[in-house]
């Protein structure tokens, strides 16, 4: 009974230093856990920067946006480069603008001009070839229905030539038929002379735009452009976003000058062509002119 005591009383002093030995060991297996917590809690606190990265990725979208005006680079257009642009920018663009409208209007115009004054020369060669003597000729030249007309004014001029010599009595259709057929000549040329000079009126202001126009843009564009560099150097900036504006008015004054300026050498050299071609008819109608009354007073009409 005493051995069986005592052996008990050992196991629980041996049990009680197992036990006293076991719990550092515990401690440290238990001590981790904590670390982990910490390691869980910092992963949050590391990854927070990434949405920064991201709105730092965003910053060039913002940049393009406020460039562009928000409408994917439409904000640029060619009102608002107007508008922004330096006043003698501006007075050049106007200018161009005007002359330009000024050139289609011009156009307008003289294809009316010239559509008008063929009809009217059609329906006088018509009247004209049907008279029979000097005075059915005076008489369809003078008529209110060709007034103004070239063709008609030239007839008029040699018949009333003609008339005036018979009336001052002289033999026209005897030994003085050669000088009042010369002084009908003289007064036909003299007339047609003035032909080019009464359909060419605008030309000269279509040459000007066409010869000027690119230079008087070019004008805007240099100063333009001489603007933005000093916005650069006053900025101490070459941001593409700062100086793109005043390069793009500088430009647009170029463009706008060979907008005006292409159209009126255009038409300059169509109007040219048309003139030259009623010019050809105008000295066809003279020989057809001076035969008819040399036809007439050889007849004694």
């Amino acid at each position: 009974m005493l051995n069986s005591k005592k052996t008990n009383l050992l196991l629980a002093m041996a049990g009680a230093a197992v036990l006293m030995a076991g719990s550092p060991v515990l401690a440290q297996d238990a001590a981790p856990a904590p670390a982990a917590a910490e390691a869980t809690t910092a992963a949050p606190a590391e990854a927070a920067p990434a949405p920064a990265a991201g709105a730092a990725a965003e910053d060039p979208a913002s940049l393009n946006e406020a460039v562009g005006g928000g409408h994917g680079g439409g904000g640029l257009t060619p009102i608002s480069m107007f508008l922004i642009a330096h006043p003698v920018v501006k007075v050049v663009m106007i200018g161009l603008v005007l002359a330009s409208v000024f050139s289609w209007t011009l156009l307008l115009i003289k294809l009316l001009e010239f559509g008008s004054l063929n009809r009217k020369t059609d329906r006088f060669l018509e009247a004209f070839r049907g008279a029979r003597t000097v005075a059915d000729m005076r008489r369809v030249s003078t008529s209110e229905e060709f007034d103004g007309n070239p063709l008609a004014d030239m007839a008029a001029a040699a018949t009333e030539e003609i008339e005036l010599s018979r009336q001052a009595g002289l033999s026209i259709t005897g030994e003085h038929r050669d000088t009042a057929l010369l002084r009908a000549q003289t007064a036909v040329a003299a007339v047609q002379s003035s032909i080019a000079s009464r359909l060419s009126g605008g030309q000269q202001f279509l040459a000007s735009v066409g010869s000027s126009g690119p230079f008087i843009g070019l004008f805007g564009t240099v100063y333009g452009i001489m603007n933005s560099f000093i916005g650069i150097a006053e900025s101490n900036t070459t941001n593409l976003a700062v100086v793109a504006p005043g390069i793009a008015e500088a430009l647009l004054a170029t463009g706008i000058g060979l907008f005006a300026a292409i159209p009126a050498v255009i038409f300059y050299n169509y109007f040219n062509t048309r003139i030259a071609a009623y010019g050809v008819r105008s000295d066809g109608f003279n020989a057809e002119l001076i035969n008819g009354i040399s036809r007439q007073l050889d007849k004694g009409a």
